[in-house]
């Protein structure tokens, strides 16, 4: 077949849940709307994570599904939280093509339910007879991962490079906000939805001394309000005189609106979380602490990282294995490569 494909086709892609992993099908969704510029490709995702993809000049729509929510928040949430109810809402649509890049049963069954007659994605979970078209999920990164549903139906993939966008509007709000203190600016993601990820509020506290004492740095997070009290735990850490150096966003931009805020750093650092890979994909150097999940498949896509793990990743808490020592020599080694302050 020759591509470009000028077809005004109706794609739909499936990438609900975690941040990080919807930020990683971005090289995806260029190589597919480069094999089919005139069609209309819409995403469905979860309503927090798509929000990662708001600014993505790549999709037409993006629709939410939140099969998650509990309670009062189910009840009378705008978007469908059944599988039944989104299969509706996609058959209403028309779609003559899906590339879904979840491995998940129900993410296969979704789109067979909703009438989608061309299903491509990756043969995992006894699903292969859902497909029309499948391949592996290798012992390999995400994206090429991403990138091999896209092979498995015989689209070119011409790249396979990390980008983002953001909001002009929120980038001049965020940089008249921000502190002109002269000093580099890094970000701080401390808290993983897993508990078994996460490290020790002293232990960031320490770093965070000496990242503003030592290298003349300000510290930034923005993260979900739920996570509050784990944030002034660290900062209860830290010597006042360094707090004033320490900035939180978490009220004021929501996830839709903190890639403002997280492309004017000049370093990220914390847990293996979605918001290091928002700072992967505007090429903010990362320093990655990850404890069970494995580095070759998420670590941060091409920009400058170094990853620190523990050898033995046994018991509840890994991380703690990982000594302060350890994790600045890490961020001293990303440090010395900077560029100069803006």
């Amino acid at each position: 077949m020759a591509w470009p494909d000028p077809r005004p086709l109706r794609l739909l892609v499936i990438r609900y849940r975690f941040i990080g992993d919807t930020v990683l099908a971005i090289p995806f969704l260029r190589n597919l709307r480069a094999a089919f510029p005139n069609a209309v490709i819409d995403i469905l995702a979860e309503p927090v994570s798509g929000d990662t993809l708001a600014h993505c000049p790549y999709k037409n729509e993006l629709l939410c599904f939140a099969p998650r929510l509990k309670g009062d928040a189910r009840r009378h949430s705008p978007h469908p939280t059944s599988l039944w109810a989104c299969a509706r809402m996609l058959r209403a649509r028309r779609y003559d093509r899906v590339y879904i890049l979840r491995r998940s049963f129900s993410s296969a069954i979704l789109p067979f339910l909703a009438g989608i007659p061309h299903r491509v994605g990756f043969a995992t979970e006894g699903r292969g007879w859902l497909l029309q078209r499948s391949t592996p999920y290798p012992d390999k990164h995400e994206v090429e991962c991403f990138l091999d549903v896209l092979r498995a139906d015989g689209i070119p993939v011409a790249n396979n490079f990390n980008e983002n966008w953001s909001d002009p509007a929120v980038d001049a709000r965020v940089a008249t906000a921000l502190p002109a203190s002269g000093r580099r600016r890094v970000l701080l993601c401390a808290k993983s939805v897993y508990a078994l990820k996460d490290w020790a509020p002293d232990r960031f506290a320490e770093i965070i001394a000496t990242l503003v004492n030592e290298r003349h740095a300000e510290i930034h997070f923005c993260d979900s309000p739920s996570n509050a009290a784990y944030y002034q735990e660290i900062l209860a850490g830290v010597p006042a005189p360094a707090r004033v150096h320490c900035h939180d966003w978490s009220k004021e931009l929501p996830i839709r609106e903190v890639a403002s805020l997280i492309r004017r750093m000049d370093l990220a650092f914390g847990i293996d979380t979605g918001l290091l890979h928002i700072a992967a994909s505007f090429h903010v150097p990362v320093v990655a602490l990850f404890g069970p999940p494995e580095p070759r498949r998420w670590a941060p896509w091409d920009t400058p990282h170094a990853i620190l793990r523990p050898d033995d990743l046994s018991g509840p808490r890994p991380l703690l294995r990982l000594a302060c020592a350890d994790v600045q020599t890490a961020i001293d080694g990303q440090w010395g490569e900077l560029p100069a302050v803006r």
